[in-house]
Parts: C-alpha cells; structure tokens; sequence
C-alpha cells in the first residue's frame, strides 16, 4: 500500500529557473573537467562497477508517474552508501597534496596503493566529523592508501555504523553533541595536532577545497544514471535527500552543467526536525535548521548546511520539502516489499528520503503542480544507503567524552 503522507513544510524557490545557465559562481563549486577527473581516478580502483538503476514500473503507476528508477547505492564499493564516493577520493587528494609539500613530486593513487611512500604516509592522519558512512569512507580510504584516520561521531551513534568505521583501522572518538559538534571538534583537533588533515564532507568559511573534492566524486551518480538511461533520454525530475546537502549539490550541478535548459527539476527533501537547506531557502543564505535533529533519518541530522553545497542548491532547486520519520519509514516498507513484482529494495529511512518526498508532493497539489509531476514525468530517485547490520542486543552506544 502506497503511504499517504504530506510534505510537513516545502518551498518552492523562485531564485531557481530552468533557463538560468551554470555560470561562473556554479563552476567554481564544480566544473565539468574536475569531475571527469574524479571519474576517471574512481572508476579506475579496484572493485568499482557502476550501481544498478532499478525500474519500478508498478510503483511508477501507483503513483501517477510516467518512469521512476532508482539508483542503489547500497552496494557503492562495498561500503553500503554513496558515500564511498566521496571520502576515499578526498583522502587521495589530500595525501596528494601534502606529499607534494614534503618534496615527493607527483604521486598516483598507483603510487600509494604500492606503498611506495608508505613511510612518508603513515606520518599522515586524516580525520572527520561522521554520522557513520562518510566516516567509513574516509577510513576504508585510509587504509587502502597507507595512512592513518580518526573519526569524531556523535555520541549515541548506531553501534553497527561504529564498528564498521573501526574494522577498517580507523580510530572513532565519540564527542558530545550533534553532528555539527563533531565537524568542530575534528576541525580543533587539526589544528592542534601536527600531521593532522580534515577530511571533511561539509563546506564552512575558511575551508571550502577538500569538500570540493568530495563533490567530485558525487558527480559519479548521475553520470552513470545519464548512462544507463541510454542515449537520448534524461529524468525530467530527481528528488533528493540531503543533511549538509553534499550529495544534492553534486547531482544538481552535473544535471545543471551537462544538460542545461533541459535539466531535470530539482527537489531537496529533508527530515522535519533537520531541515537547514529549508531554511536557507526561506531567507536566501545559510541557515541553521531550529530544529530537534532528532530523528530516524540519522544519516541526514545535520543543523548547518554545506557553503558549497547553498552556492550550487540556491538557485540549482526548484523545490525543498520536509517530511515526517514515519513516513520514510513506511516507504522502507514499501521498497523492500517489491510492489506487484517490481524488484526489492532494502533501504532505511536516510536512503529514501528522496522517495517519499515524491510521494508527499503527489499528495500536495500545490507542490506538484507547480513541479508538473505527473503521467509524462520521468523521476530518479538516488538511494543514498542500504541497511545497516542488525545490531546485536548486547550493543550499546559508545559513550561520549568531551576532550579527545
């Protein structure tokens, strides 16, 4: 059964206009040369392949649209989110430069993975603020490159996004607060240690390059979408979930600079009690979200948005809606039931926000219309994560200290 739910707030932004061009103020956030380069770099390690694009035709009925697809990133390099993108590709960048700056001349992600600068490497540590998945790309890049990581989550983080981030070598520190406590509390300890690089997933004033790398590797996710859509065909509407809202600057851009006036409709979808790209929009700059944070789309609790991420989401989205946990969860459900034979998906409710924002903005005719959503509309969908481990009843949360 389809879930019926409404948007608990949205926006539709008039800064935002099909025939604006991707200019000079777009480029300098991502440009479509730094992103062939991050593809080319990705799609040459090890175990990448692009994730599948899933055709839902029954629910795409159900719900009035001409096609829904859905890009699973469950499966992204196998570290269960899109995420893997992004974090292991801003590692290489940073170990990069900084070998760069010890003397060492150009080095490769062959160079590293060999060991060749492995002395050099392992005086090197990366850290970041997490709420789990970035985290564990950040570790796993890491240990595939030879240098060492420290992750700040917060406290009460899932058990099972802990110990996915420390199997892979990483060092986790819980530290009190939210998410955006974590982002300070990693940044502080950068300064404070020699040797010590943020790696962080979130732009903020004085620190803006390594998350323009992360971006770069976002970009991978549509390009492979346009791919598999097949010459000719494009979505006309892509609604995506964001935290600092990372992954919907990188797929607005790609969309915005490679397609231009024919680029699809953009919506940003958020938790009700973490929506500062909603606010942002509402006054037309960053904005704190004033709410609790607490919610079950755990992965998207974010209370600051990305300064990149706003550059490009400012005028790049057509729409921002909230919706309720509830709802994300039910659509859980629904995904992993495979309606009428359409195929399964296991999710949790971070990994399909997006999807349930469509569904609210069906229910919401003064969303949809406005977005012309209907029986010629052709919606992707980017399924940002898959499940996490079941966790253990023995397992608790890690307990936070405020001095790591």
């Amino acid at each position: 059964m389809i879930p019926h739910v409404l948007p608990t707030r949205f926006f539709l932004n008039p800064r935002a206009d099909p025939a604006l061009p991707y200019g000079p103020a777009e480029r300098s956030v991502l440009s479509s040369r730094e992103n062939d380069l991050a593809f080319r770099e990705i799609s040459s390690w090890a175990g990448y392949e692009p994730t599948p694009l899933l055709e839902l035709p029954h629910l795409a009925r159900r719900l009035g649209v001409g096609t829904l697809r859905y890009k699973d990133e469950g499966g992204r390099l196998g570290l269960g989110s899109f995420k893997a993108l992004g974090g292991a590709y801003g590692v290489l960048r940073v170990l990069e430069r900084e070998l760069r700056r010890r003397g060492s001349g150009p080095v490769s992600s062959r160079d590293l993975l060999s060991g060749s600068h492995g002395d050099r490497v392992r005086e090197i540590t990366v850290t970041c603020a997490s709420l789990g998945n970035h985290g564990r790309s950040v570790a796993w890049g890491a240990s595939a490159f030879g240098c060492r990581a420290v992750i700040f989550i917060p406290a009460g983080t899932e058990p099972d996004r802990v110990s996915a981030i420390e199997e892979l070598g990483a060092r986790v520190i819980p530290v009190v607060g939210s998410y955006d406590d974590a982002v300070r509390t990693a940044a502080r300890s950068a300064e404070e240690k020699k040797g010590w690089h943020v790696v962080s997933d979130t732009a903020y004033p004085g620190y803006e390059e390594i998350p323009r790398f992360i971006l770069q590797g976002y970009t991978v996710i549509p390009r492979e979408a346009l791919n598999q859509m097949g010459e000719g065909r494009r979505p006309t509407h892509v609604f995506l979930q964001a935290g600092v809202g990372g992954l919907a600057a990188g797929v607005t851009a790609f969309f915005w600079e490679e397609l231009g006036p024919r680029r699809p409709l953009v919506t940003v979808v958020e938790p009700t009690e973490a929506d500062c790209l909603l606010e942002s929009a509402l006054v037309g700059h960053p904005s704190p979200s004033p709410g609790s944070l607490d919610t079950t789309m755990s992965c998207l609790a974010c209370r600051e948005p990305s300064t990149l991420a706003w550059r490009i989401l400012d005028r790049g989205a057509n729409a921002f809606v909230t919706v309720h946990d509830h709802a994300a969860e039910e659509t859980v459900a629904l995904l992993a039931g495979g309606l009428e034979g359409d195929p399964p998906v296991r999710s949790q409710p971070s990994g399909v926000a997006g999807l349930t924002g469509l569904i609210a903005a069906l229910f919401e005719p003064a969303l949809s219309e406005p977005l012309d959503l209907g029986e010629y509309s052709d919606v992707l969908i980017i399924g940002s994560e898959g499940p996490i481990r079941e966790r253990s009843t023995n397992e608790r949360p890690a307990e936070a200290t405020e001095n790591p």
